[in-house]
């Protein structure tokens, strides 16, 4: 890909541009204006993400919260955006004025399921991008192999708290008022 961003013919995708782009079912990310196709995830990867959803939906219900599965992309730049695994909106994003919106400004928390392929890249590259929002109050990288969660949320301004979670913990979310437990994450029934 570096070609083509080199390459003085090739025009970089404004983010409305890649808003309005139909891919066929398929998920794309645009960054810095490049669109890169994603691969679809493993059995492991599609279940966690879809226990935090489980678990966040009904939680939340009546906070004027409420969780985004991958299907719902979040700018983080000038020209990128990405599908975080799962996203949690605040401030009544389900209200009938945003029906047809496909940004909604920053997440509250972002949650990333990392693959062997793309877990140190989402663990650099994405989790700056992430921090560098201001309506960002938490991220989460949860490790499949290890089952093991990584936090990393706003203390105070532009100070943020780093931490693994030992093996088992369940996961605080004061910025949700709530934990969600390590058994719904990693939960196979």
């Amino acid at each position: 890909m570096a070609q083509v961003a080199l390459d003085p013919s090739y025009r970089r995708v404004s983010v409305e541009e890649f808003l309005e782009m139909d891919f066929g079912g398929a998920k794309a990310e645009l960054e810095d204006g490049l669109i890169y196709m994603m691969a679809g995830g493993s059995e492991e990867h599609a279940r966690i993400a879809a226990n935090i959803l489980i678990f966040l939906g009904p939680a939340l219900r009546g906070s004027g919260c409420r969780p985004y599965g991958s299907d719902f992309a979040t700018r983080t730049d000038e020209r990128t955006v990405r599908l975080p695994d799962v996203s949690v909106y605040c401030n009544n994003p389900s209200a009938p004025e945003n029906a047809r919106k496909k940004l909604l400004g920053d997440p509250h928390v972002v949650f990333e399921v990392l693959s062997p392929s793309t877990s140190s890249y989402d663990q650099k590259v994405k989790l700056l991008e992430y921090r560098a929002l201001a309506g960002v109050q938490a991220i989460v990288l949860v490790d499949t192999g290890s089952e093991r969660v990584r936090i990393v949320r706003r203390v105070a301004g532009d100070d943020w708290a780093d931490t693994w979670l030992p093996t088992g913990a369940d996961v605080p979310l004061p910025a949700l008022g709530i934990t969600l437990p390590h058994a719904e994450i990693f939960a196979r029934d």
